[in-house]
């Protein structure tokens, strides 16, 4: 158990790692490269000298990787700026409740039985994301932020999935050491991008946004990798594993966006919340039922 509550702990600061880069003037795109590079230390340190015979000699993860690359490091920047711009709690909303998209790929390319629990739960997903995303009359956004979490949801859901995929593929690599592949793929990806733009003269390299993609990377590492450990110590099947991991996190992220960020929490962003806990636990059920 002691894995899994401490990959919730993990996901639930990366949220709010990228709050404080908003406080302490942290460009969240240098950070994330930086990020992805202790990430992959990590990954690999965690092996040893044993990484080089993990891999094997075939390389049929590699496509899987470098896909799985782009959509880390392109989610993971919306992911951080949108929770400067709409809140910790509207985010990791949307982020988690993206189980729902999983749910329907597995429905329709997996061919999975369905039932009402999972018409229920899937719909409740969509209102919950509905109504934390809804614009409030009295908002000075304009919605110029909010496509983020519609983005966040519909590319979580497909990463998710992807990852799920993966998992079952017959890949010559172990998840966890692919996942620091991953992570490393996406830092080059980024690093390329941030070269770019130094010789265009748009961006200079700080300290601080070194330090800052330091402290980010170590929990963005432990959340997958611990969530990975989890699915093999718990005994419980991955559905559970994911519906409780997701809950979880949406319960810890809300609380410390309305505690201790002060984020707004009308009326429609609560019974949002209440909406995508009841959808995680109904899509629970109906995995067990079934």
């Amino acid at each position: 158990m002691i894995p899994l509550y401490l990959s919730i702990l993990s996901s639930s600061l990366i949220f709010v790692i990228f709050k404080l880069f908003q406080r302490y003037s942290i460009d969240t795109f240098q950070a994330i490269v930086f990020n992805y590079f202790t990430a992959l230390i990590i990954g690999f340190s965690l092996y040893g000298n044993t990484w080089k015979s993990s891999y094997g000699t075939e390389l049929n993860w590699l496509p899987y990787a470098f896909c799985c690359s782009i959509l880390f490091i392109g989610l993971f920047f919306v992911m951080g700026k949108s929770s400067q711009l709409n809140g910790v709690a509207s985010t990791s909303i949307a982020v988690k409740m993206s189980m729902a998209i999983s749910l329907l790929l597995m429905i329709l390319i997996y061919n999975e039985a369905i039932n009402i629990l999972k018409i229920i739960g899937i719909a409740l997903a969509f209102l919950g994301v509905y109504l934390v995303t809804a614009r409030s009359k009295n908002s000075n956004n304009k919605g110029n932020s909010l496509w983020m979490l519609g983005l966040l949801f519909l590319g979580s859901g497909t990463l998710d999935f992807g990852l799920s995929y993966i998992q079952n593929a017959n890949l010559s690599i172990s998840l966890a050491l692919f996942s620091a592949v991953g992570f490393g793929l996406a830092g080059f990806i980024g690093l390329v991008i941030l070269i770019i733009n130094i010789i265009l003269g748009k961006a200079k390299i700080l300290g601080k946004n070194i330090l800052a993609g330091i402290i980010l990377g170590i929990p963005n590492y432990f959340s997958i990798y611990l969530l990975l450990l989890s699915y093999q110590t718990t005994g419980w099947n991955d559905s559970t594993v994911l519906a409780i991991t997701n809950v979880s996190i949406v319960l810890c992220s809300a609380i410390i966006g309305f505690v201790a960020f002060k984020e707004n929490s009308s009326t429609k962003k609560i019974i949002g919340l209440v909406a995508s806990i009841l959808a995680i636990v109904i899509l629970f059920f109906s995995q067990n039922i079934l």
